[in-house]
């Protein structure tokens, strides 16, 4: 009989999304289906094993509990814990571990935040104090029907207060009841299709545009129909020719996403005009509309709406943070009701605890109070970003000039690939984006898209763009 186990049979993956308990289970059972344990040999005792692993012990007993009910394993009091003898078993089809995620595999920690990172706010600037505050203030207002299942529509304070917020901020008239509180732009999206489309209908998007509005429409089986952009935004005329009759169109006219022109009064009229006769939806993605640097913030498209053909879609991601899950969708008044049937079926209710935190944050004046500084703390972190970038790099790129956004456009110079420096870069844990994945077609100029709301000042933009520069010159 056999007094050991071999210690590669246990080799565990801490980043994977199966337990330690189970991989260890999975580890002992393929070792003797596949022979490497025979019956009757000895395997460690739960101590030894959580010494040699460096786990708690309940994690080794729970997996030696699992191979001793089915049978795998027989504990013998002071001779300790063997394989069954007699045990028979073909040896099982191997199961690989559950991929890690893409950005592990590259080398970085996925809960790190990335130098140039897209869709962050500049999280050093959070009012946390303040966050915590209104968080331990509600947790010790919370009542037993706080507790119970949350409004499928959303918190009806925060509706109140998101309507209020949209009147004097971005141009909106509308009430709370056309307020619709989601879990992010891509609930939003689906919330928007399963009332307002069907398969086989056709949208315009913006190209280039925000990939996954193109994922999202795919998997619900309605066609995409790109529409290129310039200066002043999506080109309606040449979306016209292209899609006379499509049923919906999805843009980005306060920062077009990802080149971030602003589209034009003419470009605007030109798209109402169009949803009205063709009796078509426009779906106004507004994600980081409050932050414009060259002037006060552009009125939403929905303020020019008066015929109810548009639905704007706002989210919480950009202005407080992503892992918030908060976004809110703004119907026409006459399509309150649909939405409010298709939600009960739908929609599951963000957790009301983070809601009322939202509500408090707004009624309070401290949402507004944060925009205000982070429009100002924006302003100068892009022009310390461009500045420090064009001081290394300009020989190699060219900054688009832009009047808003969050991130920066950088088109590179001669015949290089963003794919191939995107994917140098994210070996050398640096982000970005290329510009061609955006793309409908995944051609057009190479350029990168860089977040400039983390980096702090012109110097580490210029250690930063070293890094870059090393990636970009030839190896000796």
């Amino acid at each position: 009989m056999s007094t050991g186990t071999p210690v590669d049979v246990l080799s565990l993956d801490p980043s994977a999304e199966e337990p330690l308990y189970r991989q260890i289970y999975e580890r002992f059972r393929g070792a003797i289906a596949g022979g490497v344990l025979k019956p009757g040999d000895r395997i460690p005792s739960a101590r030894a094993l959580t010494q040699e692993l460096g786990l708690a012990r309940g994690t080794i007993e729970s997996a030696y509990s699992l191979l001793a009910a089915e049978g795998y394993i027989q504990a013998r009091g002071q001779a300790g814990t063997i394989v069954t003898p007699g045990l028979k078993l073909r040896a099982p089809v191997p199961t690989p571990l559950p991929r890690a995620p893409a950005v592990a595999a590259q080398g970085f920690r996925p809960e790190s935040v990335l130098p140039f990172q897209m869709g962050l706010p500049a999280l050093d600037a959070f009012p946390r104090k303040i966050w915590a505050r209104l968080g331990a203030r509600r947790a010790r207002a919370m009542q037993p029907i706080d507790m119970v299942h949350p409004p499928v529509h959303g918190l009806p304070q925060l509706r109140a207060q998101i309507a209020s917020y949209l009147q004097v901020s971005r141009g909106i008239d509308c009430s709370a009841s056309q307020v619709f509180v989601t879990s992010g732009y891509r609930h939003t999206i689906g919330l928007i299709a399963h009332a307002l489309l069907k398969p086989g209908d056709r949208v315009w998007l913006e190209d280039p545009g925000y990939p996954p509005t193109r994922q999202l429409l795919a998997h619900m089986r309605i066609t995409a129909v790109p529409v290129p952009v310039d200066g002043q935004g999506m080109v309606v005329a040449d979306a016209i020719k292209a899609a006379p009759r499509a049923r919906a169109a999805v843009v980005t006219p306060a920062h077009q996403s990802p080149l971030c022109m602003s589209l034009s009064l003419p470009r605007r009229l030109a798209l109402l005009d169009w949803a009205v006769r063709s009796d078509a939806w426009i779906v106004e993605d507004d994600y980081d509309g409050e932050y414009r640097y060259v002037s006060r913030p552009l009125p939403a498209l929905k303020s020019l709406d008066r015929d109810g053909r548009v639905l704007y879609a706002g989210t919480f991601s950009k202005v407080l943070f992503p892992g918030i899950r908060l976004a809110y969708l703004v119907v026409p008044p006459a399509q309150v009701g649909l939405f409010e049937e298709v939600s009960d079926v739908f929609a599951g209710g963000s957790p009301e605890f983070t809601q009322s935190m939202v509500a408090a944050f707004m009624e309070e004046g401290h949402f507004a109070r944060h925009i205000q500084r982070m429009r100002k703390l924006y302003a100068e972190r892009r022009d310390a970003t461009v500045s420090g970038l064009e001081s290394v790099l300009g020989k190699y790129v060219r900054i688009d000039s832009q009047p808003g956004g969050m991130h920066l456009v950088l088109r590179l110079q001669g015949r290089r690939s963003d794919r191939r420096l995107v994917a140098r870069m994210r070996e050398e844990n640096l982000y970005a984006e290329a510009l061609t994945d955006w793309t409908a077609d995944g051609d057009g100029p190479s350029a990168l898209l860089l977040n400039f709301t983390n980096v702090d000042s012109r110097r580490t933009a210029e250690k930063l763009a070293g890094r870059i520069l090393e990636l970009l010159l030839p190896s000796p």
